[in-house]
């Protein structure tokens, strides 16, 4: 086999790449402006790679992804090949290659998800000695997506089966997952971030954290929201906009915070924002309530009341293609 030279260009879905000693590790978020993002970079979370992939054109039968070793060990990696996922890999601890064999012949889109709960730097790609490889040529549909630890969606069973991948695989959309456990709080950063980003499409999960960790209160949480969805329109004004409210929890559903805040309070207030800014004029403005997605019904699929286990996101997919059918993926 053969190394090739592994550079920025086949990364997709990254906010910014760190090239080291050690090889190219993604991030999401300005890794050089990480002290912007307190706490820790939004929690330490904009490490983990979730919907970042490795993405080529090429007609290789074999290829090997060297990534830096760790003590974690589960790191999971997804082959998709032309969107189809085609084969899982797990690395344990001290393990650094994911391996694919036995490929289809011909040419083909490769995508290599990263794992969506742990650090990775890429190291080096090695494939067949006659084979050829090059970025992706045709462009995608690009959705940016921003959410909580449902949106990241460390449970699921593999990072191209998490619900956004299923998604964005589905439409054969370009996804940037801005999914961070415990982080999703509104940050005027976060919405300049995805403002001054390239997107066709973009969606906002919004409400889980604040809930739990009490950041915003009835005085502040639509007025936050109003703000976020504003700073993320100055640079993206014609383009559809989804906001989806939280989904089922059974324990906050009608319990309010120490803020006095429940779920189906702020599904209210997300849902007056909405109208109010559609009222000044954005058309492209779309509620989503998360009820449609997650609700009652799907419990069985909710082992700790809050996240989704694996086949929860599974039929969270499936209801969000159905919310998102008429987003043009062209």
């Amino acid at each position: 086999m053969k190394t090739i030279a592994i550079s920025e260009r086949y990364f997709l879905g990254a906010i910014s790449l760190e090239e080291n000693l050690e090889g190219i590790k993604p991030w999401r978020l300005p890794f050089d402006r990480y002290e912007l993002f307190p706490p820790n970079g939004i929690g330490g979370k904009a490490e983990n790679p979730a919907g970042v992939r490795l993405a080529f054109e090429t007609d290789t039968e074999n290829l090997t992804v060297s990534v830096v070793t760790s003590e974690d060990d589960n790191r999971k990696f997804d082959c998709v090949l032309n969107g189809e996922l085609w084969k899982s890999v797990t690395l344990g601890a001290g393990e650094s290659e994911v391996v694919i064999e036995g490929m289809p012949t011909g040419n083909k889109e490769l995508e290599i998800y990263l794992t969506q709960s742990h650090p990775v730097t890429v190291k080096s790609v090695l494939i067949d000695n006659e084979a050829s490889i090059g970025v992706l040529s045709r462009r995608r549909f690009k959705w940016i997506t921003y959410g909580s630890s449902i949106t990241q969606c460390s449970a699921a069973e593999s990072p191209a089966l998490t619900w956004p991948a299923i998604v964005a695989r589905t439409r054969g959309w370009d996804l940037t997952c801005l999914g961070f456990g415990g982080q999703c709080h509104l940050e005027p950063m976060v919405a300049r971030m995805i403002r001054d980003r390239e997107a066709d499409f973009i969606s906002l999960c919004l409400g889980i954290n604040v809930y739990g960790q009490s950041s915003l209160g009835l005085r502040t949480f639509q007025s936050a929201v109003i703000g976020f969805i504003s700073i993320v329109r100055e640079k993206h004004p014609g383009i559809p906009i989804a906001v989806i409210s939280p989904i089922f929890s059974p324990s906050r559903e009608t319990t309010d915070n120490i803020v006095g805040l429940s779920l189906t309070k702020m599904r209210e207030e997300i849902r007056l924002a909405i109208e109010q800014l559609r009222a000044y004029g954005d058309s492209k403005l779309t509620y989503v309530d998360g009820l449609d997605l997650f609700d009652q019904s799907l419990v069985e699929y909710l082992p700790d009341q809050l996240h989704p286990d694996a086949e929860g996101y599974k039929l969270m997919a499936a209801n969000v293609l159905k919310k998102f059918s008429s987003i043009e993926s062209n």
